[in-house]
This record gives structure tokens, sequence and C-alpha cells, in this order.
């Protein structure tokens, strides 16, 4: 009878599930403005902010980075030898000095109740493995006769980090300690999660990859799986896209030049991926009050602008990195375009251009039929860029119109082409 439904026409289709991501994932997360170092308090005073000024505009997850197990944890390093708090199952849990309501066995689920009462999901960081503190201690894995010194592979070590030892796969007894940690974020309400150190190198963690997936298969909670740090390959599109919602194309990004002009090619390779619930992600947005409150980005106003309409065009998850408790009206204008969110939530046909040094050019598809076009300008002194609007395969415009100032521009024949500062970018549409 099953083979038989299979076979009749459509019916895989009817019963395919939704994907669980249907537009890139959009929200805040700790590491750019806390790093190691948030606390239940800044989680409860952030995600009001996020619920009044970003939620209204679909960023809806909020996530705790890393290290939220880590009593002592301090600013962008990493303790050499950690003491995580775990249960006694080898699972990490919140510290309770820096998380009061997860004592007496509670976890986040506290947390992320209020948060999900403010609208919000709620996002916590894991990194690839095992603690190698439960590894230390040898303890049991729950629901089997084995124990994690058992199923550690202690050969597989992250080279930034010293929280985990990685999980041999082909031990008994391996999938059910990803089960038993995902059951466990399950039970908290944990709605994303996203997992470090599992993109590089790509196949050495494949195995890996593959049992988180599982895991949340079987945990009985809908959660989206974001891996990190990049370069995710290429080669390795269709596997990554079967197993995760989001996967990193670079290694950490910040507020600098280079790295966004790096993140330029990065999403050309990654265009013929993007959609079908998976999303190429060029990493969070720098913005506003960063590293524990020492500065401001240091991106100028124009390369702000580029980041996010690189980011809307490619269609690149938006996770707001910033301090929330100091943004402004700028960032905040920034952050809440309208017309500009609709590009990343909802366009399709998303592709680059090559058309001339010091200058990119994507394209996309608006839901109404229209072309949306975003020009940039990548070099060090303002210049004209611009494309024939024959490669857009329309021959002339009824109406061009500025999404970042909200303005229609009138129409167009034969080229679109704009004036743009150093560094500094456009985005418009464009009605056949």
């Amino acid at each position: 009878m099953l083979g038989a439904l299979s076979a009749m026409p459509g019916a895989a289709e009817a019963a395919a599930p939704a994907p669980l991501a249907p537009r890139p994932p959009m929200g805040w997360n700790s590491w750019n403005s806390f790093a190691t170092t948030i606390t239940e308090a800044q989680v409860r005073e952030t995600a009001r902010i996020m619920a009044e000024k970003l939620l209204p505009s679909g960023y809806d997850i909020f996530t705790v980075d890393i290290q939220w197990y880590e009593p002592d944890a301090k600013s962008y390093t990493y303790n050499p030898k950690p003491v995580p708090v775990m249960d006694g199952h080898g699972r990490l849990l919140p510290a309770p000095n820096r998380f009061p309501s997860s004592a007496g066995g509670k976890g986040f689920a506290p947390l992320a109740a209020e948060l999900r009462a403010m609208g919000l999901k709620f996002g916590v960081h894991l990194m690839r493995g095992i603690p190698r503190l439960a590894v230390e201690r040898d303890l049991p894995v729950l629901g089997t006769r084995t124990t994690a010194r058992r199923i550690a592979d202690t050969s597989s070590i992250c080279s930034w980090n010293p929280d985990m030892y990685g999980v041999d796969m082909r031990k008994p007894g391996a999938q059910a300690y990803y089960d038993s940690v995902f059951r466990l974020f399950a039970e908290w309400g944990v709605d994303f999660v996203k997992m470090d150190d599992m993109s590089r190198p790509y196949d050495a963690h494949a195995a890996e990859i593959e049992a988180a997936h599982l895991a949340i298969a079987r945990c009985g909670r809908p959660i989206l799986l974001s891996l990190s740090p990049g370069e995710t390959p290429v080669v390795r599109a269709d596997h990554v896209r079967r197993h995760a919602q989001m996967w990193r194309i670079s290694d950490d990004f910040w507020d600098d030049w280079t790295m966004l002009e790096a993140q330029f090619t990065r999403l050309e390779n990654w265009s013929p991926h993007i959609g079908r619930g998976g999303w190429p992600d060029a990493d969070m947005l720098p913005l506003g009050k960063l590293a524990l409150g020492e500065r401001d980005t240091k991106f100028t106003p124009d390369e702000q602008r580029t980041l996010m309409t690189l980011w809307s065009i490619a269609r690149s998850p938006l996770i707001m990195g910033g301090d929330l408790r100091h943004l402004d009206a700028a960032t905040l204008a920034l952050l809440t375009n309208r017309e500009v969110l609709a590009v990343n939530q909802a366009s399709s046909a998303n592709r680059p251009y090559f058309v001339e040094d010091g200058s990119r050019i994507w394209s996309a598809r608006a839901p109404d039929g229209a072309h949306y076009l975003a020009l940039f300008n990548t070099g060090k002194d303002a210049r004209r860029v611009g494309i024939d609007m024959a490669q857009l395969g329309i021959a002339a415009a009824s109406n061009v119109r500025d999404l970042w100032a909200g303005r229609d521009e009138g129409p167009a024949r034969g080229r679109i082409e704009r004036m743009l500062p150093a560094h500094g970018a456009g985005l418009y549409k464009v009605t056949a």
C-alpha cells in the first residue's frame, strides 16, 4: 500500500514536510557585543528591546552564544582548563551564577518561556562534541550502557576552543549522546541551535553533522540548525542543505572592509544554492556598539548600507550582533527598512553579474514579477555603476524605485546607472 501511494503522481511532494526555514532566519546573537559573558539579566533587558524595536520587522530569534555553561567565562578568550556545568550524563547546563533561573535542574526552560511570551524564539550555541570534563569523569551516556570515554574521539579537537572532544559516530551510544542533548534542548523549549566547529573541515565532521540532524528529527520539537564556522565548501552544498537550515560561508565576520569585500565572492559562489529552505550564511551584522561596549562599528555609513544591501540581495540570514541597549536611530532604520527586508525575505532568482572591475551587481525577482537590482561600488573613489537592462531581460522600465530612499525615480530605458560613493551601494525595484 505504501509503495502504491508513493508512486502516485505528486504523492512525494504532498508528503514532504514544510521547510523549517522557508525564509532566511532573522534575529540577534550575543557574540559580537557580549562575547562569552552574557548573563540572564542582560538577556532579559536585551530581549525586551528586541521585542519592542526589531520583532515588528521580523527579527524573532534570540540566541545566547558560546560558553553559557562556563561560570568563569571572560571576554573573547577561553579558559584553557574549563569546568563547565553539566548534568550526570555529560550534557551542558547553564551556569547558575550567570543564569539563576536555571538552578534546580530547570536549565534554560524558564528563560525560553519568558522570551516566548514576548513573541521571540530562543536559540543557544553548542560546540561540536562532548565535554572534555565528561570524558575525564567518564560519565554515563543517558539511556545506554556506554560512557563518555568510550564514544569520545580525543584526537578530534577544536583548534580555537578547549571545551569539547569530538564524538566518534562509529561507536555504540554515540548517536544516543547527541539524541540526549537535543532532547534536553527540546525540553527547555529551544528553537534554534548554532552548532560550532562543524563546517570546517567539513568532511571530517560530516558524521556529526548528520548526527545532529537526526537528533533534531527525534527530539520532538522543530529546531533550526545553523552550522559554523565556514568556509563550508560549495561542493558539499547538497549534503549541507539536507542536514541544516543555515551554514556559514566564512570564518567569523567583523566590521572590516576587507572582510566585507571578500564576502562578495563567497556569496557569488553560493548563489546557485540560495533558497529551498537552506541559506548560505554570511554571518552576523556587526553594527552599532560592539565588543563589550568598547567601540562602535568601524563600518562607515556607506559600508553599512553595502552590508545590508548585499546580505539582502543574496538572502543571507539577518542576525544582528550589536548591543541593542545602545541601538541608535540610524542603525535601527538600517535594520528595519521594510522594502529592503522584503528583498531578503521574499525574492527569488538571486544572481550576480560580472560587468566591470570595481563594481558588483546582483539582481533578483520580486513576488509581483518586478526585478530587484543591487549596485555596488567596491572601489576607493565615487564612480558610476550600472548595467544594460537587456541583461535583466527587459528593454525598458515603467518605474525604478529607490528602496533605501523609498522614492520612485520614474521610467528608464536601455540602461540603469547610478553614481555611488566609495564602498557604497544602491538597491532598486525595477518594474517592466
